[in-house]
């Protein structure tokens, strides 16, 4: 059974960072990518950022330049440094994981960003 355990989400100002974490355990084996999602009521779940094996990224179009992901793969890990963030990055952040054919999704971890 895989497991992902989300961390790093909280309540930040305008303008500031945030980093998230996701862990995977359990029987993982041959992760081919992993990614943060994010889902603001009444709107599609939308891409933020992918990662695969090989340390190739893809990001949304509204990331410009302020996320950063990142892998650990001896530690099943994968990180999503956030900065500059705005008001309109308040979502669930969500990390999925593409292993074995599956994906595998996190609980969520909520960001709110707000003065």
């Amino acid at each position: 059974q895989v497991q992902l355990v989300e961390s790093g989400g909280g309540l930040v100002q305008p303008g500031g960072s945030l980093r998230l974490s996701c862990a995977a355990s359990g029987s993982i084996y041959s992760i081919s990518a992993m990614s943060w999602h994010r889902q603001v009521p009444g709107k599609p779940r939308e891409l933020v950022a992918r990662i695969t094996t090989i340390g190739s990224t893809t990001y949304g179009n509204f990331v410009k330049g302020r996320f950063t992901i990142s892998r650990d793969n001896a530690k099943y890990t994968v990180y999503l440094q956030m900065n500059s963030l705005k008001p309109e990055d308040t979502a669930v952040y969500y990390c999925r994981i593409e292993a074995m054919g599956r994906d595998y999704w996190g609980q969520g971890t909520q960001v709110t960003v707000s003065s």
